[in-house]
């Protein structure tokens, strides 16, 4: 009998095994958001004309949103690593296929979570240049499930937005760059090291020293890092370095350019950090 228990676990094992990775980032719904729905969303936002013109009873976009018009916003849950994890999707109206961009939000759980407005704020100017612009909210955010690791697993939730980008009709994915700011940045410059479909990168006030971002900030070790990260407490050097780009450059792909924006005033995370990957970069011919 255990000979054929053990036939079965490894026959299922070969099965299961295929269909678990075949299922990572299938689209399990993708639900428009009606103009209007965006409209009165914006409109609820102290001094609204930032952002519409009221007509009567009707709203229309002003002179400086009317490009939100140009395009489609949906609400969309796909899978990773089994988990149903959100996200959205912004393309344009226009036919055809367009180059994609994945974007990768910043802050933690709630904090920095993607919205309707949100996504089309941070989002929606590039979408109407002619991009496919896919985000996720990582898991367990606005509902998903499981629990973000702060750069662990959750860096899959990124990466299945590619097998994603390829079951959207509009999305040329052959060209698919990456857009990720704080955080972000963070999950971009790890996504990079572990695929070869990025053919671009953008990064704003990323993470590269999650050491140096506990010295300046001991608030974001106590009530992020060893909340988020699984069994921080024992492998907290390990944890920190795997997250870190500045102790891996030499990791990055040579064939990817990537433009590093950082502001001095960034007091979440100092521009320092920047500087000093850019001269590791610079030491390794990324």
């Amino acid at each position: 009998m255990n000979m054929y228990k053990s036939l079965y676990t490894y026959f299922f094992l070969l099965i299961a095994i295929p269909l678990i990775s075949q299922e990572n980032g299938h689209l399990i719904s993708k639900t428009p958001i009606p103009r209007d729905t965006l409209l009165h969303a914006f409109a609820a936002f102290p001094n609204p004309e930032r952002f519409v013109v009221a007509e009567g009873p009707s709203l229309r976009w002003n002179d400086d949103w009317q490009h939100l018009d140009s395009l489609n916003l949906f609400d969309i849950t796909y899978l990773s690593d089994g988990f149903k994890v959100k996200g959205y999707l912004l393309e344009p109206r226009a036919s055809g296929k367009h180059p994609c961009v994945i974007f990768n939000r910043g802050g933690n759980r709630s904090f920095g979570m993607l919205t309707p407005v949100r996504i089309a704020f941070l989002g929606g100017k590039l979408a109407s240049h002619g991009y496919v612009v896919i985000a996720s909210n990582y898991r367990g955010v606005d509902g998903g499930e499981g629990m973000e690791e702060f750069g662990g697993a959750d860096v899959n939730d990124v990466l299945n937005l590619i097998p994603a980008l390829g079951q959207t009709e509009k999305a040329d994915t052959s060209r698919i760059g990456m857009y990720g700011w704080s955080r972000g940045g963070m999950m971009t410059y790890l996504a990079l090291t572990r695929t070869d479909r990025i053919k671009a990168a953008v990064v704003g006030g990323a993470v590269s020293d999650n050491f140096e971002t506990i010295r300046e900030r001991p608030d974001m070790e106590t009530h992020v890092l060893a909340e988020l990260i699984p069994d921080y407490a024992a492998s907290k050097e390990a944890a920190l370095t795997e997250r870190s780009a500045i102790h891996w450059a030499d990791r990055f792909p040579k064939n990817v350019p990537v433009l590093m924006l950082h502001g001095n005033a960034d007091w979440r995370v100092k521009s320092t950090q920047s500087l000093r990957l850019a001269l590791e970069f610079e030491k390794h011919r990324i």
